[in-house]
């Protein structure tokens, strides 16, 4: 089977961390955050019943996000670059969907050479001084079924699209007729291995190649 487009999500797929979790862990808060954060991707919550109470938790400023874009590339899953090069000299079209923070997230697409208009994630709004304000309240991933809203969009122009993700939120790609790749090379979760269209359980992205290409 081959795509024309191949869509992956950011947290614990090209990267080891969940990034809204770890700037919990900076502000002392992670237990309180990541129990939240687990709870929607395990399908226990809707996303929306989580993201604004995490947000406020947290309340990051510009500072926290250079901090986390930097650790989201520190902590690259194994293959990542490799994965994506592949993918791009077999002229894949390349798009990140996630529900994590669109500015953290946007040097780690840079430095896979993903152009910026492909990185769909949810914006954080700073006063003039860099201080927290609000988030892009309206973004579709910052609420259930968004990722399929996100990939109905992709495919109004492609053919064949396949999203590679490891949580209940992936999974919605299949509502707007995407293939799933569960990817539980960082965490396993057994709703995603159940419904996934297959899953690789390998810790580099690289076992995904052969369903893709």
């Amino acid at each position: 089977m081959s795509f024309d487009v191949v869509c992956f999500d950011c947290d614990s797929t090209l990267s080891r961390i969940e990034g809204i979790d770890e700037l919990a862990r900076r502000n002392g808060l992670f237990e309180q955050v990541a129990a939240l954060t687990d709870a929607a991707m395990n399908g226990e919550l809707a996303l929306e019943e989580v993201y604004a109470n995490r947000m406020e938790l947290i309340k990051p400023d510009k500072a926290a996000i250079a901090w986390l874009a930097e650790l989201y590339i520190d902590e690259m899953v194994d293959g990542v670059a490799d994965t994506i090069k592949t993918l791009q000299a077999n002229h894949k079209q390349i798009h990140i969907i996630s529900g994590g923070l669109r500015q953290a997230i946007l040097p780690l697409a840079d430095r896979l050479a993903i152009p910026e208009d492909h990185v769909h994630a949810v914006d954080v709004i700073f006063d003039a001084d860099g201080q927290y304000q609000d988030f892009a309240r309206q973004s579709p991933l910052a609420v259930s079924g968004g990722k399929a809203r996100v990939c109905r969009k992709i495919r109004l122009t492609n053919s064949s699209v396949v999203m590679v993700g490891d949580g209940k939120t992936d999974l919605e790609a299949k509502l707007a007729g995407a293939f799933m790749i569960g990817f539980g090379g960082v965490v396993k979760r057994p709703l995603v291995q159940e419904q996934a269209d297959c899953y690789v359980t390998e810790p580099s992205l690289t076992a995904i190649l052969p369903y893709v290409l």
